[in-house]
């Protein structure tokens, strides 16, 4: 039985993609933050490591002035997906609802979503990649959830309809 799970364990690695690892700080240099303020909102926010080695996503969301989203993000080079079927997600959140967002293209107006609950705990949240719907300011567009064969960009936004502080402290991201 034991060399089963190590079979599955090496397998499972075989077939994975790291998109991103908290502990390669070069990884850290490749995300930016987005806020509402770019309309005129008055939301905060900051990507960093904390003092246990993880990225931490934090900030203040606020309604003011027609605002109430942040997020961070981070344009990748081309990843290819091949046969890849799942994102894996290793977090910590704060019990907050959050969205992880693919592009397949840096370019495009439009992201597919996938909007996941946080426990307060780490935990591993698996995302199908087909079950990523298309959407543009928080409006869901009329065309195929995520099929694409790569991925351009990836983030992570918090739009809650309210005032709130946040925190997502992430270790990795990995495609399966």
């Amino acid at each position: 039985m034991k060399l089963l799970y190590i079979l599955l364990f090496f397998t499972q690695m075989l077939h994975s993609q790291i998109l991103f690892d908290a502990h390669s700080k070069i990884n850290m240099d490749n995300w930016k933050i987005v806020n509402d303020d770019v309309m005129g909102g008055r939301s905060k926010s900051d990507f960093q490591m904390n003092n246990e080695g993880y990225a931490e996503f934090s900030g203040t969301v606020s309604l003011e002035n027609y605002g109430g989203f942040a997020s961070v993000r981070n344009r990748l080079y081309a990843s290819d997906l091949n046969d890849k079927k799942q994102v894996v997600l290793f977090l910590k959140g704060d019990g907050k609802n959050y969205q992880f967002r693919l592009k397949h293209k840096k370019s495009n107006y439009h992201s597919y979503v996938y909007t996941f609950p946080t426990q307060g705990s780490w935990e591993e949240i698996k995302i199908p990649i087909n079950a990523m719907q298309p959407q543009f300011r928080g409006r869901q567009l009329n065309m195929a959830n995520f099929n694409h064969e790569s991925i351009e960009e990836m983030a992570f936004l918090i739009a809650n309809k309210k005032n709130e502080s946040f925190e997502l402290v992430i270790k990795s991201i990995e495609v399966q």
